[in-house]
């Protein structure tokens, strides 16, 4: 029976009158991985700095909590009713808006600005995502129809694509505000040895801690940065505006596309309950939240900002968006050779040994060189998930890609809240731990689902 159902479709999948070109795929690909590195420029760097430039009573961190709250909330009933009236182009432009309103609120953060700001942007947050992620998805499939290509291969390329250019995004927005931070706010200040014992792993939040380096910088070099910001944000969504092309939404329930509806939030939970391969994807997607969230709001404040000071924050984490674009390119063509475990046992050894070293390490100012080394080695663990992940969900869930990827967005959410939400909260060791708990469940559920999605096929097989 489920084999006859994917027969149809994939018979209808190829009848269909495909509207794009392959050269005409091939540019919108690149135009939608331009305009994210250009938005992302802006908002990956910001989310960099809030756990130090906006640390007073924790407003940056509180703010990112807000933000993938909403989230959650967005998952669940924006992205279907805006994609069904606008369309994917339009979708990820007035997405867009909503993060440049949030750059315009770090000119002044305070509870009044950051908190509306945040609850915009994760609001738009889920529709920009899953409009990105099924639009890629959608040429994908025509792009393998047209080029006689395997599906799978072909989306693993395309968001191998995607997610490579993406990750510059930390490169640029990170070398801006290195520049502008240049100088130290005490250039001859060196933390003691009690006071760097306080950095790392038994770095405490709560805890009142004598350290410049964690001072905020000048009032007009913070404008300067926000404007930086902000003007790269802008010129993503021209982008989008002027060069992207849209392609057809197609909505089953005509009926209901004018109206607001709970179909997105019954699909998305319809297909997590149906789906045992979704219930098992979940703590794995989780953890890439908790570690994005880890690495933005945790090891930039407890381990860079607390040991070498916040103006060396920016070249570190160039170091992780050089790596980090690499792998994602890379491994988006070499899952092809080597299959997707290798590749996710490979992100497991390497995130899992980068988090019990930072256990374990004491971090010196004058051992500059590890920071670089740890930021590099988590690209690579979080290149190599990310991407393989976005192909996963889009390989086995084909057929139900909107409720599939509402649900990813949904569970990494999840992790973001849970890791920003302790952040102000928790010492630096026990979200390590966190991580790698989330990191070694998740990925042994991970295996169970190869092992039943080989099953599957083997019985399919065997039926014909």
């Amino acid at each position: 029976m489920g084999t006859d159902k994917k027969k149809e479709v994939d018979k209808k999948t190829t009848e269909e009158d495909i509207p794009l070109t392959k050269c005409q795929i091939l540019r919108n690909v690149f135009v939608v991985s331009l305009g994210f590195v250009f938005l992302f420029t802006s908002f990956q760097s910001l989310q960099n700095l809030q756990s130090t430039l906006n640390k007073e009573e924790g407003i940056g961190t509180g703010g990112l909590s807000i933000i993938y709250g909403a989230l959650v909330i967005s998952c669940m009933f924006v992205p279907s009713f805006v994609i069904n009236h606008i369309g994917y182009k339009w979708t990820i432009a007035a997405s867009m808006i909503c993060y440049i309103l949030y750059m315009a609120a770090n000119f002044h953060a305070v509870w009044g600005l950051i908190v509306p700001a945040s609850i915009i942007i994760g609001l738009g947050a889920a529709p920009l995502w899953s409009a990105k992620s099924t639009y890629l998805t959608r040429t994908a499939v025509w792009y393998a129809k047209l080029t006689g290509s395997t599906e799978n291969d072909v989306i693993n390329r395309f968001f191998g694509f995607f997610f490579m250019a993406f990750h510059t995004s930390k490169i640029w927005g990170n070398l801006i505000s290195s520049e502008v931070f240049s100088k130290p706010v005490d250039a001859n200040f060196t933390p003691t040895a009690d006071e760097l014992a306080q950095c790392g792993a038994n770095y405490d939040p709560g805890k009142e801690v004598n350290n410049t380096n964690l001072e905020r910088p000048d009032i007009a070099k913070v404008y300067t940065v926000c404007g930086i910001y902000l003007a790269s944000g802008t010129i993503g969504f021209l982008i989008i505006v002027f060069l992207l092309q849209n392609i057809p939404v197609h909505n089953e329930n005509e009926k209901e596309k004018g109206k607001f509806s709970f179909h997105l939030l019954i699909e998305t939970f319809k297909h997590f309950l149906k789906s045992p391969t979704q219930k098992m994807l979940v703590i794995l997607t989780m953890y890439i939240g908790v570690e994005q969230a880890f690495l933005h709001g945790d090891f930039t404040q407890s381990y860079v900002g607390c040991t070498i000071g916040i103006w060396n924050l920016g070249y570190v984490m160039i170091c992780n968006g050089v790596v980090a674009a690499i792998c994602s390119f890379s491994f988006g063509r070499l899952v092809e050779y080597i299959g997707r475990i290798p590749c996710f046992a490979f992100a497991f050894f390497v995130h899992g040994g980068t988090q019990i070293a930072l256990l374990l390490w004491q971090p010196q100012r004058n051992q500059t060189y590890i920071f670089y080394i740890v930021a590099g080695l988590w690209g690579i663990g979080d290149a190599v998930i990310q991407t393989q992940m976005n192909a996963l969900y889009g390989y086995l869930f084909t057929n139900n890609i909107e409720a599939a990827f509402a649900n990813y967005g949904l569970w990494e959410s999840v992790g973001f809240i849970i890791t920003f939400a302790c952040s102000n909260f928790l010492i630096a060791y026990v979200k390590l731990y966190i991580c790698l708990g989330f990191l070694s469940v998740g990925m042994m559920l991970y295996v169970v689902v190869e092992v039943y999605d080989r099953r599957n096929k083997k019985t399919s097989f065997e039926l014909n």
